[in-house]
């Protein structure tokens, strides 16, 4: 039997219902876009949520152009217009995000914008000597290519998957700055969170998802780790396990704040 061929479509998505009373905000990882969360926006639209996956500031276009976006705050300050939209026409809006999108996130958490979030894969600190290197690094060396392609193990999945294949150290630094304004405000994030980390990734630490759920005040907290996939697990190996787990957790909220 010939597998079905997967699609491969990179833009924003709005799936499910706009008149659902509750709704996601999906938020993607740096240098990839809105279609390695798209799996789990499609899991919530069919269980009556609306589901949105922008593209990020930067993103679903050109490593020049995410060398481009000025600061980390133009991420965020996206993540809140979207977030806005939202609440203006849905009773409770959740925010699943994949790694950057993850740490956006906890900061719209720590802000009290949302009433529950997923995050995935979330590095709350570089790896290795990068926190000291980058800032020096970046007015020389302007993109650090990406060689091995994306963090996933299934290779099929690997193989088709959209992102930059270099990363701006510029978007880098900012992105550093982001985890440390993540990081100092992780106990003022109290909504329902359901904390999931590959345990394969060689991106982020998976220790980082512990600290994640040691760190906040959430009283409704859960834990997943998944045992066969990398990064970017929306698209990995454990991704139909993570949309199902995902999905439950936030049915789940929604009926405790009904």
């Amino acid at each position: 039997m010939v597998a079905a061929e997967v699609k491969v479509d990179p833009g924003p998505f709005a799936l499910g219902a706009r008149s659902s009373a509750y709704a996601v905000l999906c938020l993607h990882g740096p240098t990839g876009t809105p279609y390695e969360v798209r799996p789990l926006g499609e899991a919530f639209a069919a269980a009556g949520l609306h589901a949105v996956g922008p593209a990020l500031p930067g993103h679903n276009a050109t490593p020049a152009d995410l060398a481009a976006v000025p600061s980390w705050e133009a991420w965020a300050d996206a993540a809140r217009s979207e977030l806005r939209e939202l609440t203006s026409r849905h009773q409770k809006v959740f925010v699943a995000g994949l790694s950057m999108g993850g740490l956006l996130a906890l900061l719209l958490a720590s802000e009290r914008l949302v009433d529950a979030i997923v995050v995935v894969g979330v590095p709350l600190r570089m790896p290795g000597p990068a926190p000291l290197l980058v800032p020096f690094l970046k007015g020389f060396v302007p993109f650090l290519r990406k060689n091995a392609g994306s963090d996933i193990q299934d290779d099929a999945a690997r193989g088709r998957h959209p992102s930059y294949d270099a990363m701006p150290l510029h978007s880098v630094h900012e992105l550093m700055k982001l985890q440390r304004v993540v990081r100092k405000r992780l106990r003022q994030v109290s909504a329902p969170i359901l904390v999931a980390h590959g345990t394969l990734d060689r991106t982020a630490d998976p220790r980082d998802a512990n600290r994640i759920f040691d760190g906040v005040s959430s009283k409704e907290r859960e834990l997943l780790f998944l045992k066969e996939s990398g990064h970017v697990v929306p698209v990995d190996r454990d991704g139909p396990a993570l949309a199902r787990a995902a999905t439950s957790f936030l049915l789940r909220c929604a009926a405790i704040l009904r």
